[in-house]
């Protein structure tokens, strides 16, 4: 099963973890208390950068018959959009610079340059998401109703389709965006009966979702190539090709959040009595960062520092790499593991995820309780209480019992 006590799997007393959310409560504080000229200044030029980008891509597509033309474009707009919906929409959706008065860049205003309409995306993201980050039951987004991605999910003949349907959602991601606040899977269910309030309200919610589809594929698909005249097909193909690259890039970086080892499952029983220190320990624990440069980090929407934004949602992303250093401090004083790696890797972990859990789990090796994507509390056998070092006079607690635990699967594996 997965975690249902946090602070156990976690080797922390009561105390241990009160102690850790006032420090997290502090870098909170601080942080709003310094915001100022800089980070306006680093949205504005974001938004000034996107903008550029995209007006510069649908400048060259108007000469998009020529090869050159067609790539540079597709290349500029497909950047764009990954700005625009990461780095500016997903993170000004968050309220992140509400504290700005800006009505332009406000989280009650904004509406940003997908499928998905960004009233349902703040009720499925902003709430239920990062409310209930990887509860079992609670998050559509653990396995978004179709993948299996935890041992806790009972397996079923369909999840042998795994492969296919995480593709599917990878090259339709905005799409897939769209339609999850309405929560199909309870309509299959048959959860959703002829004249009661709940199918008038799927219906109110359903012609909202279309309306904002159509709207953005007239858009991307018939105004902007029109605008182009002969070269519609050119900046046809070329627009695809953009919001495929931004589908196929928002995708991976989501995974590598949320799916890859070490970012931990949890049950609602762990909800029972969450105080703020266990809700931080939960989101630092359900969440996974990847590692690399300023460009990198810019263009996954700072959502490289996947643990500081769960932490802290709505603070401003540009400072999330000055947070990430005080948070991991915190982790070696409190012995917690700290998630990271490299995209490629973090990813190859992910697929690892979805193609084994394809399978019944007769024929994987590790159980529910401990494995690299599913864990909890009950692998310790009981042994979760925290040491101190003799020699070092440092804790030794859930990082130091993990690495132990590696070392002697990879022991377990030379001998075999």
């Amino acid at each position: 099963m997965a975690i249902s006590d946090v602070k156990e799997y976690a080797h922390l007393t009561e105390a241990d973890v009160e102690a850790l959310g006032a420090e997290f409560d502090a870098i909170r504080r601080e942080t709003e208390a310094s915001r100022g000229e800089r980070d306006a200044k680093y949205i504005y030029r974001t938004i000034r950068l996107q903008r550029i980008l995209e007006v510069s891509g649908r400048a060259a597509l108007f000469a998009s018959p020529v090869r050159i033309a067609w790539l540079i474009g597709a290349v500029l707009l497909a950047a764009a959009k990954i700005i625009e919906n990461m780095e500016i929409g997903h993170n000004v959706m968050h309220g992140q610079w509400d504290w700005m008065n800006d009505p332009e860049i406000h989280s009650s205003s904004w509406e940003w340059d997908i499928a998905g309409l960004s009233a349902h995306w703040k009720r499925t993201h902003n709430y239920l998401h990062h409310k209930y980050t990887n509860v079992l039951g609670m998050d559509n987004d653990i396995g978004y109703a179709v993948l299996r991605v935890t041992r806790d999910q009972p397996w079923k003949p369909s999840h042998l389709g795994n492969p296919v349907y995480t593709l599917l959602i990878q090259v339709f991601f905005e799409y897939g965006i769209a339609i999850q606040h309405l929560e199909l899977e309870k309509v299959l269910e048959g959860k959703y009966k002829r004249g009661t309030p709940e199918r008038a309200e799927l219906k109110r919610k359903s012609r909202e979702a279309l309306a904002k589809i159509f709207k953005q594929a007239l858009k991307d698909y018939v105004l902007f190539p029109a605008l182009t005249g002969p070269a519609f097909f050119y900046t046809l193909t070329a627009n695809i090709t953009a919001n495929l690259v931004r589908n196929v890039w928002g995708n991976t970086v989501i995974f590598c959040g949320h799916f890859t080892d070490g970012a931990e499952k949890f049950t609602a029983d762990d909800l029972d009595g969450e105080t703020q220190g266990q809700w931080y320990l939960r989101q630092m624990l359900g969440s996974a960062n990847l590692s690399g440069g300023p460009i990198l980090h810019f263009m996954t929407g700072n959502l490289s520092h996947h643990i500081e934004h769960h932490m802290f949602p709505d603070l401003p992303s540009n400072r999330y790499a000055e947070i990430s250093v005080r948070v991991r401090e915190l982790c070696d004083k409190y012995d917690l593991p700290y998630t990271i790696g490299s995209l490629p890797v973090q990813y190859f972990k992910s697929w690892r995820t979805i193609l084994k859990l394809s399978l019944p789990n007769k024929c994987l090796h590790a159980t529910s309780d401990d494995a690299p994507e599913t864990a909890s509390e009950r692998k310790f056998g009981g042994n979760t209480s925290t040491t101190v070092d003799p020699v070092t006079g440092r804790r030794r607690g859930l990082r130091t019992a993990l690495t132990k635990e590696r070392r002697w699967r990879r022991a377990w594996r030379s001998a075999a």
